[in-house]
């Protein structure tokens, strides 16, 4: 909400009244105060969090292409995942390339047919076997299909010619929207296993 045109000694409240100063609690002031002030200190620390994610973005792509050069090659296009390690082992910076990945109408094909797999196998037998298959295809709070789950089912070993057309249904429903870097540091610990250096804050 824009803080323009507030006359002084006032306030303006959630519902957009401005209110006078002195008629404001000092809890309040105090609390808006601490608000304002912790938004913005985590405003900056986005914003370096942003530069140094292009920082190592960039610098990545240029010692890439530097020790491409070495071999006569340019890297160009598309870069995927690749795991740099500092020379005595200790420090390890990875960048893994994950692919958005979404499902179109041919999913909803694939769901028929492995229901009438399932009419067929579940008529004497263990119920659950259609609770993970059901499940597999539950939506999540908005709305979005778990992908690894539905990817696992192509996985299953299951020799029939229905689940073999539910599954390249499903394969025929993959599509590809886009990628997502993400770049990943770690030092070894005294075990000798590689910890990730967090940059998560819940995770520190």
């Amino acid at each position: 909400m824009s803080t323009e045109n507030i006359p002084e000694g006032y306030m303006r409240n959630a519902l957009g009244h401005l209110v006078p100063v002195e008629q404001i609690e000092e809890v309040d002031l105090m609390r808006d105060e601490f608000v304002l002030r912790a938004v913005q200190m985590a405003r900056e620390k986005e914003d370096e969090l942003a530069d140094f994610k292009d920082r190592i973005s960039g610098d990545m792509d240029a010692f890439l292409d530097l020790s491409a050069e070495k071999y006569g090659v340019k890297m160009g296009g598309a870069k995927g995942n690749i795991t740099l390690t500092s020379f005595d082992g200790r420090f390890r910076v990875t960048r893994d390339v994950a692919e958005r990945i979404e499902f179109d109408e041919r999913l909803q094909a694939a769901k028929l047919l492995i229901d009438r797999c399932l009419r067929e196998w579940t008529k004497d037998s263990n119920p659950n076997v259609r609770a993970v298959i059901d499940d597999a295809f539950q939506v999540d709070k908005k709305g979005k299909i778990n992908t690894k789950r539905i990817l696992a089912l192509r996985k299953l070993k299951i020799e029939h010619s229905i689940w073999q057309q539910a599954m390249d249904a499903i394969g025929a429903a993959i599509t590809i929207t886009g990628s997502c870097v993400y770049h990943r540091f770690y030092e070894r610990d005294e075990q000798g296993r590689y910890q990730q250096i967090c940059l998560d804050f819940s995770g520190v």
